[in-house]
C-alpha cells in the first residue's frame, strides 16, 4: 500500500463536532452522544489496518470499518481505478441497457459463485440485495402458479437489514417494534449459539441437526406451500459470531430441497474472504439458491451490492414478456463496478483468501488467551471474523441484565476500547459481545497487539464490576 502525504491533518476539530451536533444525523446512533455536549469521534483518513481521528489519533480498524475494508484502507490503486472510471463514464443506468463494468462484474461473480448461481442482479448495498432475494422470492413462486407461498424463515437475533422487506427476516425485535405493523410473512428459528445450546450441549453436530430441524418443524407448521425461501448467514454476526455446526447446512439444505423452498445465503459480512474464501458457502460445502452480498466486493471504496441467483430461479423470467419489475438507480454503478473488479484482482494477486485460511487458527488461539479472564465466557467465530461473550459468572454462564449491559457496554467498554486504540465493536443485541473482524492484511502480530488490548480494558472493566 502506498502512502499519499497530502492527506489533510489540520482539521479543526471542534468547528467539526458543532457542525455534527447541528446537522448529522447518524445511523443506529443516540443522538444525545453529541447534544449533550459530549461530542463524537471524527475519523479522517486510514491506512493499512490503522485509522485516525481529528484530532490526529491513531487506533488499529478492528472491524474493517464495519466488515467492509476487507483489503486495507489507502489503496490508491482502488482511488484512481474510481476516477478513471468516472471520468470516462460516471452514471448510467441497468434499466434495459447495460455497460461494460457491470457485465465484467457479474461474468467475475458468477465465476465465483458455487453450483448454478450464474445471474447477478445488482443494487448500492447488503439491505437492498437482501430485499431483492425477498421479492424475487415471491414473484418467482407467483410464476410457478403457487402464489401462496410468499413467507420466509430465518434465525432468532440474526440481522439481515433494515428495508422494510428485509426487516421482516431480522430478527431481532428491538429493531421492529417501532416500524410495526411489517412486511407480513417472517418467522424466526433457534440459531446455532452452541454457548447456550438448549439442546445437546455436549454434542455439536447433533446440537447442529437440532437446530436445522428446527427449520423443518416451522415448514411443517406453517405448511410447505406457504413457504418461499430461508434466510441464513453463513456465520450469522448479530448475537456474536455463531458459526454453523458440522452437518448444519447440509442438512438445511436437504429440508429445503424436500419442502420445495429456496435457500438464501446472506453473504453480505461472509463473504469476498471475511472467512477464508469469495463465498463463505463453498467453506460450508452447501450450493444455496441465492447469495446475497455487499460490504467486502469494493472493500468499502464505493458502495456495491449483488444478489447471485440460481439458473433454476432465473429461468421463468427468460422468456415472453416476463420481467422483475425492481431495481434501484445506482444498481452496478459505473464506478463501483470497476472499483469491485480491481479489488478483486488484489484479492487474487496477494492471496488474501489463502491468508485468511492459514492464519485463522492463528487468530483464535490469540483471542482464546483471553479466557483466563473471569468476564470471558466464550470465544467463537471463523476465519478473521471472531465474537467474544462477555459474563458474569463463567461457571454458570450467567449473562449481564440490561442495565449492567447498558453500563458495561455502552458506559465504558465501548469508550474505553476506543481510547485504548482499538476501534471494534461491543454489541447487545443478544447476550454482550465484543465483536472483531479486521483487514483481512493483518497477521499475527496484530492479532497479538489486538488480544493485549482486550485484555487490558476487560481486566478493568471486570473490576469496576
Amino acid at each position: 500500500m502506498s502512502s499519499d502525504n497530502t492527506f489533510n491533518t489540520s482539521f479543526d476539530d471542534a468547528d467539526l463536532q458543532q457542525k455534527a451536533k447541528d446537522h448529522l444525523w447518524m445511523h443506529f446512533a443516540r443522538q444525545s452522544v453529541m447534544e449533550d455536549g459530549g461530542g463524537v469521534p471524527i475519523i479522517t483518513r486510514g491506512e493499512g489496518h490503522h485509522i485516525w481521528d481529528s484530532t490526529g489519533k491513531r487506533y488499529f480498524d478492528g472491524l474493517s470499518g464495519l466488515f467492509v475494508v476487507n483489503a486495507g484502507h489507502g489503496r490508491r490503486r482502488l482511488a484512481e481505478v474510481a476516477a478513471r472510471q468516472a471520468e470516462e463514464l460516471a452514471f448510467f443506468p441497468l434499466w434495459s441497457y447495460a455497460h461494460p463494468n457491470a457485465i465484467e462484474l457479474a461474468d467475475r461473480l458468477a465465476g465465483y459463485a458455487p453450483g448454478d448461481l450464474d445471474r447477478v442482479f445488482f443494487s448500492t448495498g447488503g439491505g437492498e440485495a437482501v430485499e431483492t432475494a425477498f421479492k424475487l422470492a415471491k414473484h418467482y413462486w407467483k410464476l410457478q402458479g403457487r402464489p401462496a407461498k410468499h413467507k420466509v424463515i430465518s434465525r432468532a437475533v440474526a440481522y439481515h437489514g433494515t428495508p422494510q422487506g428485509a426487516l421482516a427476516i431480522t430478527g431481532i425485535p428491538a429493531m421492529k417494534e417501532m416500524f410495526e405493523p411489517l412486511v407480513p410473512g417472517g418467522f424466526r428459528v433457534p440459531n446455532t449459539n452452541f454457548y447456550r445450546a438448549p439442546e445437546h450441549a455436549d454434542d455439536l453436530e447433533a446440537f447442529g441437526l437440532w437446530a436445522a430441524n428446527r427449520i423443518e418443524e416451522m415448514i411443517l407448521f406453517e405448511g410447505p406451500e406457504t413457504v418461499a425461501a430461508v434466510f441464513l448467514e453463513p456465520v450469522q454476526n448479530s448475537g456474536g459470531c455463531f458459526p454453523p455446526p458440522p452437518g448444519y447446512f447440509q442438512r438445511v439444505r436437504e429440508i429445503c430441497d424436500q419442502y420445495e423452498v429456496l435457500l438464501v445465503s446472506d453473504e453480505v459480512i461472509c463473504a469476498f474472504g471475511r472467512i477464508g474464501e469469495m463465498f463463505a458457502c463453498d467453506a460450508y460445502g452447501y450450493v444455496p439458491d441465492m447469495i446475497t452480498c455487499a460490504k467486502g466486493m469494493t472493500s468499502g471504496y464505493s458502495p456495491i451490492g449483488a444478489t447471485i441467483v440460481s439458473d433454476r430461479v432465473y429461468e421463468p423470467f427468460k422468456h415472453g414478456q416476463a420481467s422483475f419489475p425492481h431495481g434501484y438507480t445506482f444498481g452496478g454503478h459505473p464506478v463501483s463496478a470497476a472499483v469491485a473488479l480491481a479489488n478483486l484482482d488484489i484479492f487474487e494477486e496477494e492471496g488474501l483468501n489463502e491468508r485468511v485460511r492459514e492464519n485463522s487458527p492463528l487468530f483464535r488461539a490469540s483471542l482464546e488467551r483471553l479466557l483466563d479472564l473471569p468476564i470471558v465466557g466464550d470465544v467463537r467465530g471463523d476465519g478473521y471474523f471472531f465474537g467474544i461473550e462477555l459474563v458474569k459468572d463463567k461457571a454458570t454462564k450467567l449473562t449481564f441484565d440490561a442495565d449492567e449491559s447498558e453500563r458495561l457496554l455502552r458506559g465504558f467498554l465501548s469508550k474505553a476500547l476506543f481510547e485504548a486504540g482499538l476501534y471494534c465493536r461491543a454489541d447487545d443485541r443478544g447476550d454482550p459481545v465484543i465483536q472483531l473482524a479486521p483487514p483481512l492484511t493483518v497477521g499475527p502480530a496484530e492479532f497479538d497487539e489486538i488480544e493485549g488490548i482486550l485484555r487490558g480494558v476487560l481486566t478493568e472493566a471486570w473490576s469496576r464490576l
